[in-house]
């Protein structure tokens, strides 16, 4: 259960943006297009976690786990800069872009790299560590997680007014979750405790 739970956390706090993001393309997409946009979420995603199976697997050859919770840092140290820094999505630029993209999917892949370039922050760490079987119920959530992504942005897009919404929530849960993470992944692998020992 605990898996589940912070696997829905990790993927809630990861994808916030792209719901944004997902709903400015839906509603300028053709209806008959929309399908590539579930795809490239997709493909983009599986490729973001991809890389960080690929990354995790060797850092899990480092002998002491206190080093290995250093890379707690990095979810804690987006989590700061999520609250200071204010990025806002180019609408205009998006719609331009995908007005004359030749690959609809090709483009939404793209798109989802782009904007997943942190998530590798995240999901690195998070991954480091665990088993063949707890992977597995990760990628089986995030899975389900990219359909409602994408199916809830496509219900989004027909209404107004969603934009400011979804920032200003955004903006709370991103933080939280991301400090929330870093701190459990030094905690978990007493990367905390290792170096207080040091100071005490």
């Amino acid at each position: 259960m605990e898996i589940i739970i912070s696997s829905i956390l990790v993927f809630i706090s990861t994808s916030i943006d792209y719901l944004l993001v997902l709903t400015i393309l839906f509603s300028t997409m053709n209806k008959g297009k929309q399908k590539a946009i579930y795809i490239g979420q997709y493909i983009g995603t599986g490729l973001l976690v991809g890389f960080s199976l690929i990354a995790a697997y060797f850092l899990n050859f480092i002998p002491q786990d206190w080093i290995i919770g250093l890379l707690g840092l990095i979810p804690f140290t987006l989590g700061i800069r999520a609250i200071f820094v204010d990025e806002d999505v180019d609408e205009e630029a998006l719609e331009e872009r995908f007005s004359h993209s030749q690959s609809e999917i090709a483009s939404v892949v793209a798109l989802t790299i782009a904007l997943g370039g942190d998530n590798l922050g995240i999901y690195i760490p998070y991954f480091t560590g665990m088993s063949l079987q707890e992977v597995m119920i990760v990628i089986i959530m995030f899975i389900l997680g990219i359909f409602i992504l994408c199916y809830l942005s496509q219900r989004l897009a027909l209404f107004s007014l969603i934009d400011e919404l979804v920032e200003r929530y955004e903006k709370i849960i991103v933080p939280v979750v991301f400090i929330g993470l870093g701190i459990y992944i030094m905690l978990e692998n007493s990367t905390i405790q290792h170096l207080w020992s040091l100071i005490a």
